[in-house]
């Protein structure tokens, strides 16, 4: 980035708290990042001073430049200590455009504030690795999540609304009022509803001269309650909303029915909003949402409602990706935030896809040119490789058509020693000893953990490398035991970095050994052909299921339990059976077992349900009952949250 200007740091020791670090750093001006990033004037749309809206236009005029490289960042499996993939990933961009000069981008998730005001915090990274302003990061940002939470309680409201008016009214009483006659004799048919006529073979008749039988099937979707699917949301943890009951007032007629409420993170729009690739399939998405099936077993979607077409207009801002910057002033991509227990936890493919062009290159280059010129784009995946990583590269990939150039894996000390046989750590809980003292038998035996992940990383053809997220009481010989166990799983480098409390500079190391991975450099590496573990039109539902817990998590089998059964009949019989498939389970094991650290096998999963977001494109299988609504601690985030004299915040995290 020939014309950007770095911010300094000033790096103290003991590192502060994060939100002390991001106030202390003076932000440059959302329109100097977005010049500096070769966004035009005429394609940012400033909200506030820090943070703006790139227009979609960005695509359409860079569409012919060459993709930068492409990173994702991962982790091994999850633990209450924390791996550091977010501070990970901006470490490694600010290193790239900082200090490396390099166009580099992070490209990462919308925090839901459920998380924020919860236990977990924000999610901005750390210490000398964060997207400033962190408040304004962790808060509201664009407003992208409640338009998320509008879409979808449009549609709830729509749904519920239509089951009343078809239980109090007759056909010709819905047909009178959904399509009132004018004054010449033809009916007025709201532009929403129009698919649904092309969808029943109608479209190709005069309205006045359709029979009453046609009249029937238009007006009455004739909605089973029982299958209703789709739940109202709102973007707080609050277990009281898990299960509620609706409809009491005496205006409904005592049409009352169970349901309950999800965080806003978890609605499938956004899914969509996270998978799309333009406004125009957006729409489409979201036509195709299914809400619930009729008396007969059939779809009802978001398209016979006449919905999609009102739940675009509330979407239109929301699907331009977000700009902010790091510490040290370079650009990051915040868009999209789909809840990682049930959906892809990744940031959209339309904000990858800008941030590629905008670090691509003039294709009339030569190699030699494109390889000192390109910029990197650095994107997270949620959890660990082998849940968000898989669903990135399965899901995502298929959406969007971009490959990954290399797999981060990132790895500490302490958490590798809890899948070594460490003692349970508890959040807010003076740590055991082994965690902060040397100890390396439990560090190796941990090591199996990570390297189960790497062995599943490069059955896609990827090279990885290991990030070793450097902790102030690691030892050399602990960082060298993980180097040895990492090349030997075949990772191509395991390298240590210190992001967290030296900022980029702490990185360069690996951001050098991602440069060289990226370019087939490191002695004996070989370019390898991207391939995903199934096939999606000639592998059944289960055989996906199958593959994925077999081949990623170590199952010796999967048990389909009779409610999945039913929903494989059913979804096949519909036509949802090419969809790739999104396992939902716990994070804290390779298996559906939240106990079983390390890398268990011989073991049998359960697959419970499976629900379909044919909208976001995928089916969703239950191998455990995940909330889609956390609950609040005893002693939470917010509390600790103020507002000072200036009308500043603090005390986030």
């Amino acid at each position: 980035m020939s014309d950007f200007k770095r911010l300094k740091l000033n790096l103290t020791k003991p590192v502060p708290s994060d939100y002390e670090i991001s106030r202390n750093q003076q932000p440059k001006h959302i329109t100097e990042v977005a010049r500096e990033s070769g966004v035009l004037d005429s394609e940012i749309e400033p909200y506030g001073a820090y943070k703006g809206k790139v227009s979609l236009d960005t695509l359409e005029r860079l569409q012919d430049k060459v993709n930068g490289k492409y990173i994702l960042v991962t982790g091994i499996t999850p633990t209450p200590l924390g791996e550091g993939k977010s501070t990970t990933t901006v470490g490694l961009a600010q290193s790239l455009g900082s200090h490396l000069n390099r166009v580099a981008f992070a490209n990462v998730r919308q925090p839901s504030m459920g998380p924020t005001f919860g236990v977990k915090g924000g999610a901005a990274g750390g210490g000398y690795s964060q997207v400033i302003p962190m408040d304004e990061f962790n808060m509201h940002i664009t407003g992208d999540i409640h338009a998320i939470g509008m879409a979808n309680n449009l549609l709830a409201a729509a749904l519920d609304t239509r089951i009343f008016h078809e239980s109090t009214q007759t056909d010709k009483g819905l047909w009178k009022r959904l399509c009132p006659e004018k004054k010449d004799g033809t009916r007025d048919i709201p532009i929403g509803l129009l698919p649904r006529i092309a969808k029943l073979g109608l479209d190709k008749k005069d309205p006045r001269e359709w029979t009453e039988e046609e009249i029937g099937k238009f007006v009455r979707l004739d909605i089973d309650p029982k299958t209703i699917t789709w739940k109202r949301v709102l973007d707080l943890n609050d277990r009281m909303l898990r299960g509620i009951t609706i409809g009491q007032a005496p205006t409904e007629k005592g049409l009352t029915r169970e349901t309950g409420f999800e965080i806003t993170v978890a609605s499938e729009c956004m899914a969509i909003l996270a998978l799309c690739s333009s406004l125009k399939d957006m729409r489409e998405r979201l036509g195709r949402m299914v809400v619930a099936s009729n008396k007969s077993g059939e779809p009802v979607t978001c398209e016979d409602l006449g919905c999609a077409g009102a739940l675009t207009a509330i979407l239109k801002d929301a699907i331009k990706p977000n700009l902010m910057q790091t510490l040290e002033g370079t650009p990051v991509f915040v868009h999209a935030g789909p809840f990682a227990n049930i959906s892809i936890g990744a940031s959209s493919v339309l904000a990858d896809r800008i941030a590629l062009k905008l670090a691509g290159t003039d294709p009339n280059l030569s190699n030699e040119e494109r390889k000192s010129k390109e910029g990197y784009v650095i994107t997270e995946a949620g959890f660990d490789f082998t849940m968000g990583g898989e669903r990135f590269l399965n899901i995502k990939c298929r959406s969007s058509g971009l490959e990954p150039d290399v797999i981060v894996i990132v790895a500490t000390v302490r958490a590798l020693k809890v899948h070594g046989g460490g003692s349970e750590v508890k959040a807010g809980q003076q740590l055991p000893l082994e965690y902060t003292t040397e100890n390396l038998e439990m560090l190796r035996t941990g090591c199996a953990n990570l390297g189960k992940h790497i062995e599943n990383a490069k059955q896609y053809g990827r090279s990885v490398i290991v990030a070793i997220n450097k902790m102030s009481s690691d030892t050399d010989k602990e960082h060298d035991i993980i180097r040895e166990e990492a090349t030997k799983a075949g990772a191509i480098d395991a390298i240590v970095s210190n992001h967290w409390e030296e900022g980029g500079a702490g990185a360069v190391d690996l951001a050098s050994g991602i440069i060289r991975a990226a370019n087939n450099e490191y002695p004996g590496q070989q370019p390898e052909k991207f391939s995903f573990i199934y096939d999606l039109e000639s592998t059944s539902i289960a055989d996906k299921i199958n593959a994925i817990a077999q081949k990623m998590y170590g199952a010796a089998e999967v048990e389909f339990l009779p409610q999945a059964q039913e929903k494989i009949k059913e979804y096949t019989a519909q036509g949802f059976d090419k969809l790739p498939i999104c396992i939902a389970k716990t994070q804290y094991s390779l298996s559906h077992d939240a106990k079983l650290k390390g890398v268990p096998t011989g073991f049998k999963f359960p697959i419970r349900d499976i629900k379909a977001s044919v909208g976001a494109g995928y089916l969703y299988a239950l191998a455990s009952e995940i909330q889609t609504i956390p609950g609040l601690a005893t002693k939470c985030g917010f509390m600790n949250v103020e507002v000072n004299d200036k009308g500043e915040i603090e005390g986030l995290f």
